[in-house]
């Protein structure tokens, strides 16, 4: 995983509540165990049309959300199922931020444990991003800030185990190993 900091990017908004996670990458899709190529599936039921067409007036197939790499999602997004393919899509799709109301718990957990974060933000904090679709903006993930569109900040609580690992690039294995040396030494210490 790449370290998260800051992250400063256009922001791509899709302001629907309840987005879950067969509407994230639907279950066709699941057949995979890799996360390589699945961004093109990404929303794939919203995305394109019956032919296979990209609809035009899809937000992330407009051309001002090429390369974004924050999504602002509706209230309750990553409801359902606790499928691991939905961050692995959206991560693999380019973004490295969901931005919410409310994130759903598991899907929340997957998210922060694939290298992707998951923020969430009050109602007038949210609603500024949503009023501005494509406004670049910042997140600090070591300040927890993220600076809205009218250039004040709104602070975003982390795990901090989570918050660790993004700021490390590392995952929870990633973070078991950079202790081997300290859990050889107790070992040893356990042994004598």
């Amino acid at each position: 995983m790449e370290p998260i900091r800051v992250i400063t990017s256009r922001t791509v908004v899709l302001p629907i509540d309840n987005v879950d996670t067969d509407q994230i990458i639907p279950a066709r899709f699941l057949k995979t165990t890799s996360k390589a190529g699945l961004g093109a599936s990404l929303f794939s039921d919203w995305r394109y049309d019956s032919s296979g067409k990209p609809t035009p007036d899809f937000p992330l197939n407009r051309a001002e959300s090429r390369d974004a790499r924050i999504l602002v999602a509706g209230d309750n997004f990553g409801c359902g199922s606790s499928r691991e393919h939905a961050p692995w899509a959206l991560h693999d799709f380019g973004f490295r931020a969901v931005v919410s109301t409310t994130i759903a718990d598991i899907f929340r957990s997957n998210a922060l444990k694939n290298g992707l974060l998951t923020i969430v933000v009050d109602k007038a904090a949210h609603a500024k991003l949503v009023e501005h679709p494509g406004a670049l903006i910042t997140i600090d993930l070591e300040a927890q800030t993220i600076a809205l569109p009218d250039g004040s900040k709104a602070g975003f609580p982390i795990d901090a185990f989570a918050r660790h690992c993004l700021l490390n690039g590392i995952d929870q294995l990633g973070y078991l190993l950079s202790k081997e040396s300290a859990i050889a030494e107790y070992e040893d210490r356990l042994r004598e």
